[in-house]
């Protein structure tokens, strides 16, 4: 049986950004008060300026940790476990209601493509008090899998 080889490819912000388009299993982490790391498994894509984006609500800590540090890593992991990730870090924000509404829709076009009702959608993320957490890629990668050394 051939052994897997682990990869580890430098990429630009394109392909980047084309990695992780496709894949929307990711972990988020950011900065608690004390500096400490908190992550959380989130569902995410990019929107058309390039960022990544991930819906939540107001009164998460993923979301009080980016008001106080605008900083944030976002691990791109692929359906399969042992498949290709890469490792996103950047500046980071939250956008609140009601100027999430519209991010938001782009939000959900990332991921799922069209909704049926737009209207419906629109006023379902105002109902459950969504908002919207955008993180800019500023250092990433390398695009990676998991195996034995080469070589």
């Amino acid at each position: 049986m051939a052994r897997k080889l682990a990869t580890a490819d430098t990429v630009d912000l394109t392909a980047l950004l084309d990695f992780v388009r496709p894949r929307h299993q990711m972990v988020l982490t950011t900065f608690r008060s004390d500096g400490s790391l908190q992550s959380s498994p989130v569902t995410g894509g990019v929107d058309e300026a390039g960022r990544i984006v991930i819906a939540s609500y107001p009164q998460r800590a993923k979301s009080a940790n980016i008001r106080r540090d605008a900083r944030a890593s976002v691990m791109v992991l692929s359906d399969e476990f042992n498949g290709p990730y890469v490792q996103v870090d950047g500046a980071a924000e939250v956008i609140d209601l009601p100027d999430a509404v519209e991010p938001l829709v782009d939000y959900f076009r990332a991921i799922a493509g069209e909704h049926s009702d737009w209207d419906e959608y629109r006023q379902a993320m105002v109902d459950q008090g969504k908002c919207l957490i955008r993180v800019i890629p500023g250092r990433w990668g390398p695009v990676a899998t998991g195996g034995f050394p080469p070589g």
